[in-house]
């Protein structure tokens, strides 16, 4: 199973926000817009939006928002 792993990290390396689903094209439009909402004081700062694939979901972090 791909399972994508949208992630919004602040400088310290700590998950702000992160949502998992198992559609690519939904995972997309949220990497889009988590990488979108981050300004550029955020970036500079060190704040980074990623998108990754675990295949599992006990690889995706508790906090997560699931979306099946």
């Amino acid at each position: 199973m791909t399972i994508w792993v949208n992630e919004q990290i602040d400088p310290s390396g700590m998950i702000y926000a992160c949502i998992a689903c198992c559609n690519e094209t939904q995972a997309n439009d949220c990497h889009e817009s988590f990488d979108k909402n981050l300004t550029e004081k955020q970036k500079a700062d060190g704040w980074t939006a990623i998108l990754r694939i675990v295949n599992s979901w006990d690889e995706v972090p508790v906090n997560a928002l699931k979306l099946d």
